[in-house]
């Protein structure tokens, strides 16, 4: 499940990003009720882009902020109260990890569903069904 966090240079230093990016990945385990699943933890993967200061704007200006985009299957985070939790979380995360360098205001984030059978895990389609399969048989093994 890609995230991708993007900042601007020095809003983040390489530790914070990198905490940052753990605890993104621990609220979305947290909001899926997946913590400690090997099939989802293992494919929580993702970006953290950091870009020249001018290059990452709101209102057409430049300005210190954070973009959180997180994309899933389609069954992943369905509910109202999951996605607003993740994004409550991730902007919990980021805000922390800035240390006072970033306003909460200027954290955004959005969650993108692939459509049924587009995601794919090591060359492999899955459907929805296949995804949720493949969650509880690694629930079913631990």
């Amino acid at each position: 499940m890609p995230i991708t966090l993007t900042v601007p240079e020095g809003l983040l230093s390489p530790e914070a990003q990198a905490r940052a990016f753990a605890g993104l990945t621990d609220a979305l385990l947290d909001v899926a009720g997946l913590t400690g699943n090997a099939f989802m933890t293992a494919n929580v993967i993702g970006t953290i882009k950091v870009l020249p200061r001018e290059h990452v704007l709101a209102a057409g200006k430049p300005i210190a902020t954070a973009f959180v985009e997180l994309k899933l299957p389609e069954v992943a985070l369905a509910s109202a109260e999951a996605k607003q939790a993740f994004i409550e979380k991730a902007a919990d995360v980021v805000e922390q990890a800035a240390e006072g360098r970033l306003k909460r205001e200027h954290i955004w984030s959005n969650i993108v569903y692939a459509p049924e059978g587009a995601w794919g895990i090591a060359g492999d389609s899955y459907s929805n069904a296949d995804f949720v399969g493949a969650i509880q048989g690694a629930a079913a093994a631990s």
